[in-house]
């Protein structure tokens, strides 16, 4: 009996260029062609969330503390940023994802992965799925955004990159394995820049010089990860897409203009993001068993700190006994507060997932 030739994926990665800052722009024109950051005002110490393309340019990029952006470019414009409004046009591209295929695996509100091997239209080719998508989205949201297609997340992922903003690119199956060889190894998706800097030191700068490694000496040098490294590489990545990923924590935090001092504002400021948490809990109608203190100090430095209780954690009060225990573990004695955050996760709707998991295991073997 003659084997049946295996299946080649066609796997599309979306993502949306500057989403946030982008959605400003679009909503003032008086933002358009300048440099806008989406996050909290220097003032406030906050944090950059997303960057239009005119910020990148003067090197602004997210997660950058809004000061040192405000240093980088001093006419940045700042804007609150309206989740609501975001959630909303997220929402909006999903439903035209899923116009093409079922298989769709959101990584974030501005980002996805889709498997079109078997689309709904029946189009042939991923390529003008993609192209299909990218007018659709711009048609009804007016905004624009980047797709990658190739036979795997990761290069699908990689090839996403590649032309932003606006980009479409492909990276075929008999040309994968030579275009990861020739990627620069900062490129790659899933090593960081501390992994990335740990490899240029170890004389790995680029694809080819990654695949000069044994698997048993990636995973000695970088843990388990190393495995996965030297499947890239070579252009391998069975990881399916995933609809209705399963969420892995719920969580709330806020950072304060001025430091929290004594015991009792921080006990305060902390009551306050645990009746949040409650009530993004309530909405996802989950609960957790773990609960994560975060502290970060006047100085930026942040502890975390976590407990896992025998049974669900259901209740404000539940939050804030374990929250209290935790806080007494860390300095706010000594030392200035600048951020809180509670988190729970370990949550029932995940452990209900791998029940169901478990049972298909156990029955699939039964007969």
């Amino acid at each position: 009996m003659t084997s049946q030739p295996q299946l080649i994926r066609k796997i599309i990665h979306v993502d949306m260029d500057a989403f946030f800052a982008s959605v400003e722009q679009r909503d003032e024109p008086k933002y358009r062609g300048k440099p806008l950051a989406v996050g909290g005002t220097p003032d406030q110490r906050g944090v950059v969330a997303a960057a239009s393309y005119e910020a990148r340019e003067y090197g602004i990029h997210s997660a950058m503390p809004s000061r040192t952006a405000m240093q980088k470019c001093p006419h940045l414009i700042f804007v609150r940023p309206r989740f609501h409004v975001y959630q909303e046009i997220s929402d909006k591209i999903r439903e035209i994802f899923h116009r093409f295929t079922d298989l769709v695996e959101p990584l974030s509100l501005d980002e996805a992965y889709l498997d079109v091997t078997e689309n709904k239209l029946g189009m042939p080719s991923a390529t003008l799925i993609a192209k299909e998508i990218k007018k659709n989205i711009f048609d009804e949201t007016q905004l624009t955004a980047s797709a990658g297609i190739s036979i795997n997340k990761f290069l699908a992922k990689t090839a996403s990159a590649v032309n932003k903003p606006n980009g479409l690119f492909l990276i075929p199956p008999d040309q994968a394995e030579s275009y990861v060889e020739k990627l620069a190894i900062e490129k790659f998706y899933g090593v960081g820049h501390v992994t990335a800097e740990k490899m240029r030191n170890a004389g790995v700068f680029t694809g080819a010089d990654l695949k000069r490694w044994s698997e048993v000496d990636l995973v000695k040098r970088f843990g388990k990860v190393g495995s996965f490294y030297f499947n890239i590489v070579r252009g391998h990545d069975d990881r399916p897409v995933v609809p209705n990923r399963i969420r892995k924590s719920l969580g709330a935090e806020e950072s304060y203009a001025e430091d929290l001092i004594e015991r009792a504002s921080i006990i305060s400021a902390l009551e306050e993001i645990a009746e949040t948490l409650k009530r993004r809990v309530d909405n996802s109608e989950t609960s957790g068993r773990t609960l994560t203190l975060k502290v970060k100090y006047g100085d930026y430095q942040q502890v975390t700190r976590s407990r896992t209780m025998a049974s669900s954690i259901q209740t404000v009060d539940e939050i804030m006994k374990l929250a209290l225990d935790l806080l007494d573990s860390t300095e706010i004695a000594q030392r200035h507060v600048r951020l809180l955050g509670l988190a729970l996760s370990n949550l029932d709707c995940e452990r209900e997932e791998e029940d169901w998991v478990q049972l298909m295991i156990d029955f699939k073997y039964s007969d």
